[in-house]
């Protein structure tokens, strides 16, 4: 078992309060969340929920068609499986791991057991929805109103803020499965960041040379979501943001 701070690399973990993040703690399992890895399929019920350190976890929809596109990231700041505290057990969407690494998880049974203790960590989770219903609704209207390269600009942003570094590991047809548009799309938008000096391109690997500049391309939906998660996160005792990284 890690020592406490390796867990506490989970900002809504490092949230809890002494009492409370010690009754879960040795409950807790770090587990690896190599890249692609499903976490959970759509109409599946909730065993666990996790909780990302270094990982980053993708909820998508997946069409009839066999189509989708990502309806919200989950990293370092927060937890997937909101479902089964919200009472549905199941969910429509998939979740797999969008950037490999670690995180843990915590058996459902044990998560509602503190939940319906109708203390601290049943208001962080539900703040934690609020703020991810944000990102949702968000990222609904980025894709029907926003251009490819605000919404590509917007994602880039969302996913460098859960990360330690400015290196993405993802190849542009990832990039497409998760906004839902096609490759040649991306691949324009990337070569045209690319020529502005904004990001370094080679295969699989993205390299964000200028933060300003994307944050300057972005649009409004990426602020929106970033100043809600922080004031409902920080709004219950969180030392750091979700952008603290940078």
């Amino acid at each position: 078992m890690l020592d406490r701070q390796a867990k506490r690399q989970n900002y809504l973990l490092n949230a809890l309060p002494e009492d409370v993040f010690e009754r879960i703690s040795s409950d807790l399992e770090l587990i690896a969340m190599p890249l692609g890895q499903v976490l959970y399929e759509s109409g599946g019920q909730l065993q666990y929920v996790y909780f990302p350190t270094t990982a980053i976890l993708s909820m998508h929809y997946i069409m009839e068609s066999g189509a989708s596109a990502e309806i919200a990231g989950v990293g370092n700041e927060g937890v997937l499986g909101i479902s089964l505290f919200m009472g549905g057990n199941t969910t429509p969407s998939r979740a797999t791991v969008q950037t490999a690494g670690s995180g843990y998880r915590l058996k459902g049974r044990l998560m509602m057991e503190e939940f319906n203790r109708a203390g601290p960590m049943m208001r962080l989770l539900l703040r934690y929805t609020q703020a991810l219903m944000t990102q949702m609704s968000q990222t609904a209207v980025c894709n029907r109103h926003h251009s490819v390269e605000q919404q590509l600009c917007r994602w880039l942003l969302l996913t460098l803020d859960r990360l330690p570094t400015n290196e993405l590991t993802m190849t542009q047809e990832l990039i497409a499965g998760m906004l839902g548009v096609r490759r040649e799309s991306i691949t324009e938008t990337a070569v045209m960041l690319q020529r502005a000096g904004l990001i370094s391109y080679r295969r699989g690997h993205i390299t964000v040379i200028d933060r300003v500049g994307l944050e300057t391309r972005s649009c409004e939906c990426y602020d929106v979501v970033k100043k809600e998660f922080n004031r409902l996160l920080n709004s219950e005792g969180a030392t750091k943001s979700i952008s603290s990284n940078h």
